[in-house]
């Protein structure tokens, strides 16, 4: 039989495993959601952009001046959506994280600013 604090000592080391797992898992979640994201992107870019000349002579940004620079722009539309949305999921994982570590009834740091103003 193990003491108390040998059994407390075993629980923490298991709970930093799960931990650890669990994040390893997330990391391996996101990148591979990023790189499905990445093919799709690149097949509608495929798609939608239309045949052309496919290089700019002089300066880089006379490319869009084309008239079928509509996909070009489409696609980096939605690149920077796809990123802002995955950019506020995980500060939203992030802050639900902080919370479930330090329990829920303490307020956040923001919320700590905004009372101390």
């Amino acid at each position: 039989m193990y003491d108390t604090v040998r059994r407390v000592a075993l629980v923490k080391q298991r709970v930093r495993e799960n931990t650890r797992r669990r994040q390893r898992r997330e990391a391996i979640s996101l990148s591979a959601v990023c790189m499905l994201l990445c093919a799709a992107l690149m097949q509608t870019a495929g798609t939608v952009v239309g045949p052309g000349q496919t290089a700019a002579w002089g300066a880089f940004g006379a490319m869009l001046l084309r008239e079928d620079a509509g996909g070009y722009v489409l696609v980096g539309v939605v690149c920077f959506a796809a990123a802002v949305v995955i950019t506020v999921l995980c500060i939203r994982l992030r802050i639900r994280e902080n919370q479930k570590k330090d329990g829920a009834d303490k307020p956040t740091r923001h919320e700590q600013e905004e009372e101390n103003q």
